[in-house]
């Protein structure tokens, strides 16, 4: 949360789901300079007396929680960050369920990670936008090729890449 709040320059909306780590780590970071609130899905309870299933039960409803400030009741939803989750899920094997394609060290997972969102950002045309994320916030000219990428990191120094 300290680094999503210094990174950006306007206030702004968000939401996150009912963990409750969240309500002090968005009150640490952000103090009152941010709309905040919670989505807590309501589930079902039709599992039979010590059923255990993978998938969750039903979700039949949420509840919306203001917590700091004045979020607009319209954007409060998870839809983004559950269809980012999904979408890294489903593009890296080390995110699957179920998987043995796991990161042995960190490092590795946080490099697996900053690939996908360079690659997912600025090398994939996404149908929606007919560009790449990046050509559409304007901070990119080109859909950049994957050369472009890993010449990023050949003109990094090696302390910086390590």
């Amino acid at each position: 949360m300290y680094d999503l709040a210094k990174r950006l320059a306007n206030r702004v909306q968000l939401t996150t789901d009912g963990h409750r780590v969240y309500l002090q780590a968005v009150e640490l970071a952000f103090g009152t300079e941010i709309d905040y609130a919670m989505l807590v899905k309501l589930y079902s309870s039709d599992r039979a007396e010590g059923e255990v299933r993978y998938s969750p039960a039903e979700c039949i409803g949420c509840r919306e929680t203001k917590i700091i400030g004045k979020p607009n009741p319209r954007h409060i939803s998870t839809s983004y960050a559950e269809r980012q989750n999904l979408t890294m899920r489903m593009k890296m094997r080390r995110f699957t369920r179920l998987t043995n394609a796991f990161s042995k060290k960190l490092e590795n997972h946080r490099w697996a990670v900053a690939l996908h969102f360079m690659h997912y950002n600025f090398c994939r045309v996404h149908q929606t936008l007919r560009v790449t994320p990046a050509m559409e916030a304007g901070i990119a000219d080109h859909v950049w090729s994957l050369e472009e990428v890993v010449a990023l990191l050949d003109s990094q120094p090696a302390s910086a890449v390590a």
